[in-house]
């Protein structure tokens, strides 16, 4: 028997009678649910028992319908911040201590579910004071014609976009990017570039780690884990290429400084730029990192040479 059983059962024991009165869960006057108190109390020789097993379910319930989360600070297409918003959680203690209480009432019990505040990452604050110096930039050329691979360097450019690192913290591409599928919008982009096949869903995303690669190098930060592609890739100049895949090799990197700094990433029709900025107080330590080339290849469709490929 658990402890919460037993204190449970002592706060019940003598003061709970056998009126199965409901218990209406409510949250900002909406009814979430109506619980049968018998559903949850086992009524043995030595006195009631809460069922913790589903107990935990109904917190978990309720927990999933009610929360919300918090919303960073971000800055809008125009440069201008878009502000905060705290999230809402679950007070489960409280939610606990309540229900617990609730189920001796004699008459039927309204229980308003405790809610407590979870304030954002990035505030207003942060986010004014590190997007005022750029502190490594860098731009890579694609063909705009090829509209699934376009549309993948978009989808992922947005995902790593307003990501803010703090002092000491890791970035990962993958982990903040996420799995790359059909859900998310991205793409099979079957091409071939100068003799190297693609075809896979999310193709094109090794451009932008590529570019985000070149300019965190420039900005000073520490690469921790990076991987090139197997054969030489057209929209970095070799060895500056830093390939990614879900189930596969990942792009990290830790920030070195004592200031936070903040991704900026931009994807338009044939050129994909990522900027990293810091605090004007910030001294940096920067890399000279060759440029990228804007001299395209020529890029053939795989269904039409009936070839199967690779995600690059």
């Amino acid at each position: 028997m658990s402890l919460t059983w037993i204190l449970a059962a002592m706060m019940l024991i003598g003061t709970r009678e056998t009126a199965q009165e409901p218990i209406n869960i409510v949250h900002q006057g909406d009814t979430l649910s109506q619980i049968q108190q018998s559903d949850y109390i086992h009524d043995l020789p030595v006195g009631p028992l809460i069922d913790e097993r589903k107990l935990e379910a109904l917190i978990k319930d309720v927990a999933e319908r009610v929360e919300t989360e918090p919303r960073n600070a971000v800055l809008d297409g125009a440069g201008r911040i878009v502000p905060e918003k705290p999230g809402m959680k679950l007070h489960g203690a409280e939610f606990r201590r309540r229900l617990y209480g609730s189920m001796f009432e004699k008459g039927g019990v309204e229980l308003e579910v405790p809610m407590r505040p979870v304030f954002p990452r990035v505030d207003s604050e942060v986010l004014s004071a590190i997007k005022v110096n750029a502190i490594g930039s860098y731009s890579t050329y694609f063909n705009s014609r090829n509209r699934n691979r376009s549309s993948n360097i978009v989808l992922s450019a947005q995902a790593i976009n307003n990501t803010v690192i703090f002092p000491g913290e890791k970035f990962s591409f993958n982990g903040t990017v996420g799995m790359r599928t059909g859900e998310k919008g991205y793409l099979r982009a079957p091409v071939i570039v100068r003799g190297e096949l693609y075809e896979d869903i999310g193709g094109g995303i090794c451009q932008v780690s590529s570019t985000l690669y070149n300019a965190a190098d420039r900005a000073g930060l520490t690469i921790v884990e990076r991987y090139s592609h197997s054969r030489n890739v057209h929209y970095v100049p070799p060895g500056r290429d830093a390939t990614v895949s879900w189930y596969g090799p990942d792009f990290v990197f830790v920030n070195p400084y004592n200031h936070p700094v903040l991704i900026r990433a931009y994807a338009g029709p044939g050129s994909v730029s990522v900027t990293i900025f810091s605090s004007d107080m910030l001294e940096t330590r920067p890399r000279e990192v060759p440029g990228a080339s804007r001299t395209l290849p020529e890029e053939v469709d795989l269904e039409e040479r009936g070839v199967n490929g690779t995600s690059d």
